[in-house]
């Protein structure tokens, strides 16, 4: 990493020693844990659509194959919970391997159109099967136990995530800044020029998209273990195009940016709640004016802008 991205770094992981210690009650730590996970699960994506520039319209089908799968092993399967969270990995990691390579070679709407179809399969899916999933009703999940420690707690589940979303940070800084991150932005620019020289541009396709539905799926598990309970809309059309929305508002292609575009609209919901009837209204307007005057995002419209006034 470079002294920025170190600097960047330390400060995010100061931040998140002192959170737990400012805010007022357990509702603004449960905001902030949902911030973290939302936060984890952007920047997975963002390193797909950012810096692969493989759009994807159907994110939250893995995170809710992961969190279905953290319900359904332990509940019907007696499956401990820990070997449910990997196996719901490895579920959608195989699941990503097997449709990477036809739905990568489309460019485009015709991408985004494809990953969307899959995001609405798996959605049906989980809606479908009642016996399992509880369809439309959803399901309860049962606790996370680790080594005989259970995590119940809103403070625990905290610390998790908050150090999740540091470890998260620090592998996609230096992921990026290594030959395969460099490769990711080479194919982002131009495939064929990437070709040209030497890439497997197939191959670092496929893997970061498995790579980014691993991470996904494994937040998706922790989030239904938080919760403790679950419904078809944690995977469906609209929890993707929230997830998406956040990776553009916070800013393609940066890492930081991931991080403060789902802090921003994670909590936007909230602050809007008291404007009744028209919170919709004004957060639709609040993404366009984002739209119109940072069009490439928050964090790097600010940092072009700082850099020519330096």
């Amino acid at each position: 990493m470079n002294r920025r991205s170190t600097i960047g770094l330390a400060l995010l992981a100061a931040v998140l020693c002192v959170v737990p210690f400012l805010v007022p009650n357990s509702f603004y730590l449960d905001i902030v844990i949902r911030m973290a996970i939302n936060a984890i699960i952007v920047l997975s994506l963002n390193l797909l659509v950012g810096y692969a520039g493989q759009i994807s319209l159907g994110h939250a089908g893995f995170v809710g194959l992961g969190a279905y799968a953290s319900a359904v092993l332990p509940s019907h399967f007696d499956v401990h919970p820990l070997l449910a969270l990997l196996a719901g990995a490895a579920g959608s990691g195989v699941l990503a391997l097997l449709v990477a390579r036809p739905i990568l070679r489309l460019k485009g709407h015709y991408l985004a159109m494809a990953t969307l179809g899959l995001g609405i399969i798996i959605h049906i899916v989980i809606t479908n099967e009642a016996a399992y999933t509880g369809g439309p009703d959803g399901m309860p999940v049962p606790s996370m136990d680790v080594l005989g420690f259970s995590f119940m707690r809103d403070q625990q589940w905290y610390w998790v995530v908050a150090i999740l979303l540091v470890c998260s940070v620090w592998g996609a800084l230096n992921l990026i800044n290594s030959p395969f991150g460099r490769a990711l932005r080479g194919l982002h620019g131009s495939e064929v020029a990437s070709q040209v020289v030497g890439i497997d541009v197939p191959r670092y396709k496929t893997v970061i998209f498995v790579l980014s539905a691993v991470v996904a799926s494994i937040m998706g598990s922790i989030f239904a273990h938080y919760i403790g309970f679950i419904t078809p809309d944690v995977a469906n059309f609209f929890h993707s195009i929230e997830l998406i929305t956040m990776v553009v508002v916070g800013g393609m292609a940066s890492v930081f940016g991931s991080v403060l575009g789902a802090v921003l609209l994670t909590a936007l919901p909230q602050l809007l709640a008291t404007f009744e009837g028209w919170e919709i209204v004004i957060y639709g307007a609040i993404l366009i004016l984002c739209m119109i005057f940072l069009p490439r995002g928050i964090v790097p419209t600010l940092a072009a802008r700082l850099r020519l006034e330096n």
